[in-house]
Protein backbone atom coordinates (compact mmCIF):
# COMPACT_ATOMS: atom_id res chain seq x y z
CA UNK A 1 0.00 0.00 0.00
CA UNK A 2 1.17 3.59 -0.71
CA UNK A 3 0.57 6.63 0.96
CA UNK A 4 -1.27 8.15 -1.97
CA UNK A 5 -3.67 4.86 -1.80
CA UNK A 6 -7.34 5.55 -1.39
CA UNK A 7 -8.29 3.82 2.22
CA UNK A 8 -10.67 3.44 5.01
CA UNK A 9 -9.20 5.70 8.07
CA UNK A 10 -9.91 5.29 11.91
CA UNK A 11 -10.09 8.49 13.69
CA UNK A 12 -9.42 8.05 17.31
CA UNK A 13 -10.13 10.09 19.87
CA UNK A 14 -7.09 10.56 22.15
CA UNK A 15 -7.93 11.17 26.00
CA UNK A 16 -10.16 8.19 26.87
CA UNK A 17 -9.72 6.19 23.73
CA UNK A 18 -5.62 5.64 23.25
CA UNK A 19 -4.58 6.67 26.67
CA UNK A 20 -6.28 6.95 30.42
CA UNK A 21 -8.50 10.58 30.51
CA UNK A 22 -6.02 12.46 33.67
CA UNK A 23 -7.62 16.07 32.30
CA UNK A 24 -5.46 18.16 30.65
CA UNK A 25 -2.56 15.77 29.31
CA UNK A 26 0.07 17.59 28.11
CA UNK A 27 3.71 15.82 29.23
CA UNK A 28 4.45 12.07 28.58
CA UNK A 29 4.31 11.61 31.71
CA UNK A 30 0.40 12.03 32.28
CA UNK A 31 -0.15 9.33 29.94
CA UNK A 32 -0.80 6.02 30.25
CA UNK A 33 -2.18 3.72 27.55
CA UNK A 34 -5.63 2.58 27.76
CA UNK A 35 -5.66 -1.60 27.87
CA UNK A 36 -5.41 -2.57 24.26
CA UNK A 37 -4.47 0.38 22.98
CA UNK A 38 -1.03 -0.74 20.68
CA UNK A 39 -2.46 -4.38 19.75
CA UNK A 40 -5.83 -1.76 18.81
CA UNK A 41 -3.47 0.31 16.36
CA UNK A 42 -1.79 -2.31 15.28
CA UNK A 43 -4.83 -4.12 13.89
CA UNK A 44 -5.96 -1.43 11.98
CA UNK A 45 -3.16 -0.94 10.55
CA UNK A 46 -2.94 -4.56 9.48
CA UNK A 47 -5.81 -4.39 8.17
CA UNK A 48 -5.50 -1.53 6.38
CA UNK A 49 -6.87 1.64 8.01
CA UNK A 50 -4.78 4.78 8.40
CA UNK A 51 -4.84 5.81 11.48
CA UNK A 52 -5.65 9.15 12.77
CA UNK A 53 -6.20 10.89 16.12
CA UNK A 54 -8.39 13.96 16.69
CA UNK A 55 -8.39 15.59 20.02
CA UNK A 56 -9.87 18.78 21.45
CA UNK A 57 -7.16 20.83 23.30
CA UNK A 58 -9.56 23.35 25.28
CA UNK A 59 -6.54 23.26 27.62
CA UNK A 60 -4.54 25.57 24.96
CA UNK A 61 -7.25 28.11 25.07
CA UNK A 62 -7.50 27.80 28.94
CA UNK A 63 -3.71 28.80 29.20
CA UNK A 64 -2.87 25.64 30.60
CA UNK A 65 -0.21 24.78 28.47
CA UNK A 66 0.73 25.88 24.82
CA UNK A 67 0.47 24.09 21.26
CA UNK A 68 4.05 23.47 20.99
CA UNK A 69 3.25 21.20 24.47
CA UNK A 70 0.43 19.00 22.19
CA UNK A 71 2.66 18.38 19.78
CA UNK A 72 6.03 17.65 21.17
CA UNK A 73 3.55 14.93 23.54
CA UNK A 74 1.99 13.48 19.94
CA UNK A 75 5.17 13.63 18.73
CA UNK A 76 6.36 11.37 21.47
CA UNK A 77 2.98 9.31 21.80
CA UNK A 78 3.58 8.67 18.07
CA UNK A 79 7.35 7.18 18.35
CA UNK A 80 5.88 5.61 21.54
CA UNK A 81 3.45 3.45 19.48
CA UNK A 82 5.69 2.71 16.77
CA UNK A 83 8.14 1.16 19.52
CA UNK A 84 5.10 -1.20 20.80
CA UNK A 85 4.16 -2.18 16.44
CA UNK A 86 1.37 0.35 16.21
CA UNK A 87 1.53 3.41 13.12
CA UNK A 88 -0.48 6.49 13.79
CA UNK A 89 -0.28 8.01 10.57
CA UNK A 90 -1.40 11.92 11.41
CA UNK A 91 -3.33 13.80 14.01
CA UNK A 92 -4.98 17.44 14.21
CA UNK A 93 -5.62 18.94 17.93
CA UNK A 94 -8.51 21.77 18.28
CA UNK A 95 -7.25 24.47 20.77
CA UNK A 96 -10.31 26.56 20.28
CA UNK A 97 -13.68 26.79 23.08
CA UNK A 98 -15.79 29.24 22.86
CA UNK A 99 -15.38 30.74 26.45
CA UNK A 100 -11.59 30.77 26.57
CA UNK A 101 -9.70 33.14 24.29
CA UNK A 102 -12.59 32.76 21.25
CA UNK A 103 -11.14 35.20 19.09
CA UNK A 104 -7.88 33.98 19.25
CA UNK A 105 -8.66 30.27 17.82
CA UNK A 106 -11.49 31.64 16.22
CA UNK A 107 -9.88 30.30 12.38
CA UNK A 108 -9.86 26.58 13.83
CA UNK A 109 -13.46 26.98 15.83
CA UNK A 110 -14.77 24.67 13.18
CA UNK A 111 -12.62 22.00 14.27
CA UNK A 112 -13.87 21.63 17.67
CA UNK A 113 -15.87 18.45 17.70
CA UNK A 114 -18.56 17.80 17.39
CA UNK A 115 -17.67 19.72 14.55
CA UNK A 116 -16.25 17.57 11.53
CA UNK A 117 -13.12 20.31 10.50
CA UNK A 118 -10.39 18.12 12.20
CA UNK A 119 -11.49 15.17 10.25
CA UNK A 120 -12.08 16.63 7.18
CA UNK A 121 -8.96 18.42 7.27
CA UNK A 122 -7.12 14.57 7.49
CA UNK A 123 -9.95 13.56 4.61
CA UNK A 124 -8.25 16.56 2.41
CA UNK A 125 -4.33 15.68 3.04
CA UNK A 126 -4.85 11.59 2.66
CA UNK A 127 -6.92 10.13 0.16
CA UNK A 128 -9.88 8.45 2.64
CA UNK A 129 -12.54 5.80 1.72
CA UNK A 130 -15.43 7.68 3.76
CA UNK A 131 -16.49 4.09 3.01
CA UNK A 132 -15.45 2.01 5.85
CA UNK A 133 -14.09 4.92 7.87
CA UNK A 134 -15.25 5.41 11.66
CA UNK A 135 -14.44 7.22 14.80
CA UNK A 136 -13.62 5.89 18.26
CA UNK A 137 -14.61 8.29 21.35
CA UNK A 138 -15.50 8.28 24.15
CA UNK A 139 -18.07 11.01 23.96
CA UNK A 140 -20.98 11.93 22.02
CA UNK A 141 -19.30 15.03 20.50
CA UNK A 142 -16.84 12.51 18.78
CA UNK A 143 -19.69 10.30 17.21
CA UNK A 144 -21.28 13.68 16.24
CA UNK A 145 -17.88 15.18 14.78
CA UNK A 146 -18.28 11.65 12.76
CA UNK A 147 -21.22 11.92 11.56
CA UNK A 148 -21.31 15.66 10.64
CA UNK A 149 -18.40 14.44 8.46
CA UNK A 150 -20.18 11.09 6.98
CA UNK A 151 -18.54 7.93 8.89
CA UNK A 152 -19.22 5.71 11.59
CA UNK A 153 -18.96 6.56 14.87
CA UNK A 154 -18.32 3.93 17.67
CA UNK A 155 -18.92 5.04 21.72
CA UNK A 156 -15.83 3.62 23.60
CA UNK A 157 -16.91 3.46 27.23
CA UNK A 158 -13.24 1.62 28.67
CA UNK A 159 -11.94 -1.39 28.95
CA UNK A 160 -9.72 -2.96 26.12
CA UNK A 161 -9.81 -1.19 22.84
CA UNK A 162 -7.83 -3.89 21.59
CA UNK A 163 -10.86 -5.98 22.27
CA UNK A 164 -12.97 -3.01 20.97
CA UNK A 165 -11.55 -2.67 18.02
CA UNK A 166 -11.73 -6.66 16.95
CA UNK A 167 -15.45 -5.89 17.27
CA UNK A 168 -16.33 -3.38 14.99
CA UNK A 169 -13.47 -5.37 12.33
CA UNK A 170 -15.40 -8.04 12.31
Amino acid sequence: MTELELRPAAFLDRDGVLNVDVGYAHRPDQIEWVAGAPDAVRRLNDAGYRVFVVTNQSGIARGLYEETDVRDLMAWMIDRMAEMGGRIDDWRASPFHAEFQADRFAHLSHWRKPEPGMLLDLMSHWPTARDGSFIIGDRESDLEAGRRAGIAGYLFTGGDLDAYVREILT
